[in-house]
């Protein structure tokens, strides 16, 4: 199987289970935990997509097992997972403590229309899931403080990363040029191609965040590729973010969808990865 390390990344198969670790994050790894799942045949999904009725009870065992698994191998509990219903919204909750007790915090009514988890607490696994969307890990060493963010085409119109830095600093006094931000697999501008409907509001937002023309490219008459990575780079650089912090995956979701879950491949029924982060008691 295709190994997926690279400068940014390193990519670990352990007891028949793989995922993707930062090089940068693991310099911290006295403090926290995190990972990116790899494997298709893993589905991080805890409710329908649409309407988040409950899933059967095999289909939420398989998640649960998937998140226990992937979770043991980081030295993570997985019942410390919480999890917002990510919804396309730029709205991040603050959470100091979990609301389920010895079981994670899935499909709660409190985190509803939440599409990003910030902390200072420990011990509290941030969860997000993702199928081309990009999923940002935050951390500041120096407030000891992390998020975890789902920035789909939505999100990243409504410019949610840069309201990830903003309650950083808000909530926890949180200095932009000590903030690392990590970008996980996503759908990349090779596959990400458009119609006038979404181009439009693209263009309009962001015509003069940097070169618009290497941003959006015309493909044909009515279809445009839309680099969505490199706008939520240049937002996170203007927040205050150093640009040595801001630290990208480089993998498309599509181009490797026999490793992990794309919408635009698998379509209906598609599955989930997940990407999770935890501020762990130090030294353990």
């Amino acid at each position: 199987m295709e190994n997926l390390s690279n400068e940014n990344v390193i990519h670990i198969k352990k007891d028949g289970i793989e995922y993707l670790q930062f090089r940068k994050l693991l310099k911290y790894s006295d403090i926290i935990n995190h990972a990116y799942s790899i494997g298709i045949d893993k589905n991080f999904r805890t409710a329908r997509a649409k309407d988040k009725t409950p899933l059967s009870e095999n289909e939420y065992n398989k998640a649960i097992k998937d998140y226990e698994q992937l979770c043991s191998l980081i030295g993570s509990n997985y019942i410390n997972v919480a999890k917002p219903n990510q919804a396309h919204t730029k709205n991040i909750l603050k959470i100091s403590k979990k609301i389920n007790i010895n079981q994670p915090d899935f499909n709660l009514k409190e985190y509803d229309d939440i599409d990003g988890l910030v902390t200072n607490s420990k011990n509290i696994v941030l969860a997000t899931t993702n199928a081309d969307c990009i999923l940002l890990l935050f951390f500041d060493p120096i407030k000891k403080v992390i998020a975890n963010v789902h920035s789909g085409w939505k999100g990243t119109l409504q410019k949610i990363s840069v309201e990830a830095v903003e309650k950083m600093k808000y909530e926890y006094n949180c200095d932009p040029k000590d903030i690392i931000c990590c970008i996980c697999p996503s759908i990349r501008k090779c596959h990400f191609t458009v119609h006038n409907d979404v181009k439009e509001p693209y263009y309009n937002e962001f015509k003069n965040i940097g070169d618009i023309d290497k941003i959006i490219v015309k493909i044909s008459e009515d279809t445009w590729s839309i680099d969505t990575v490199l706008i939520n780079k240049i937002l996170l650089k203007n927040a205050g973010i150093l640009e040595e912090n801001i630290v990208d995956s480089g993998i498309c979701s599509v181009c490797n969808s026999d490793l992990i879950h794309s919408y635009r491949v698998e379509k209906e029924g598609y599955g989930l990865s997940t990407a999770i982060i935890e501020l762990k008691t130090e030294g353990v």
